[in-house]
């Protein structure tokens, strides 16, 4: 049997880095190549390795491997940026059940950056928090049921990192800890659950599994705030 080998290597992260130093279309345009070998493609390995057993935890889950639904872009919108830098330094794989009139809806996710390996759990009302999944699902069901947020503080807060955002002043505003207050999900526009890990991690043959065991671990919120059954 052969023996399992790594989907990423140490030359992800170091394109990453040479992007953050070098931000711009010209040396983009240099290197399409260097991303499409060292980010693109093993990205879609990991894909192919976790939608087997992403579709046994959810059958609903989109496996299609669609830049948007299942990778984010590399491209950013700065028409509306302080930071104009045209390129994001860090990519993701994210797994959701579609959501109707394509809303934001709940995600099991692993992010990549030049330093840094993140993966958990994250959804976000999006533009109109009062129609999203986040505000029709997620709340109600926490403020029918107030103890829940703080059954999985008990559950996973020794391994995994949580935050939420509201708005004050107009400004997004980070809030560290777990939104137990049944006053908080009046406001809530994002809720994230995650585990910090090292780019060695990314690097070893069982990255894949360890990715599968925080999914696991963490659908149950993404079932509790974003699926209707």
């Amino acid at each position: 049997m052969a023996k399992p080998t790594p989907v990423f290597t140490r030359e992800t992260f170091r394109f990453f880095k040479d992007l953050s130093r070098n931000n711009n279309k010209t040396w983009m345009d240099a290197n399409r190549e260097q991303y499409q070998s060292t980010v693109v493609q093993p990205f879609r390995r990991l894909l192919e390795a976790l939608a087997p057993v992403m579709l046994e935890l959810d059958s609903r889950f989109d496996t299609s491997g669609r830049t948007g639904s299942s990778f984010s872009r590399i491209n950013r919108d700065i028409r509306f940026a302080k930071d104009k830098t045209p390129y994001r330094t860090q990519m993701y794989l994210k797994f959701s059940v579609p959501a109707p009139g394509h809303g934001e809806t709940g995600q099991l996710y692993v992010g990549l950056s030049r330093d840094t390996v993140t993966t958990g759990f994250r959804i976000y009302s999006g533009g109109k928090r009062k129609e999203s999944v986040l505000a029709r699902i997620g709340q109600v069901r926490v403020q029918a049921e107030p103890a829940w947020v703080a059954k999985q503080k008990k559950r996973l807060s020794r391994r995994y990192e949580s935050y939420w955002y509201t708005i004050e002043k107009g400004e997004w505003t980070k809030r560290l800890g777990w939104p137990v207050a049944r006053e908080n999900w009046d406001r809530i526009l994002a809720w994230i659950v995650r585990r910090k890990l090292s780019p060695t991690a990314a690097t070893r043959a069982s990255f894949p599994r360890d990715l599968i065991k925080v999914f696991r671990k963490l659908y149950p919120l993404l079932r509790y705030t974003s699926l209707p059954d």
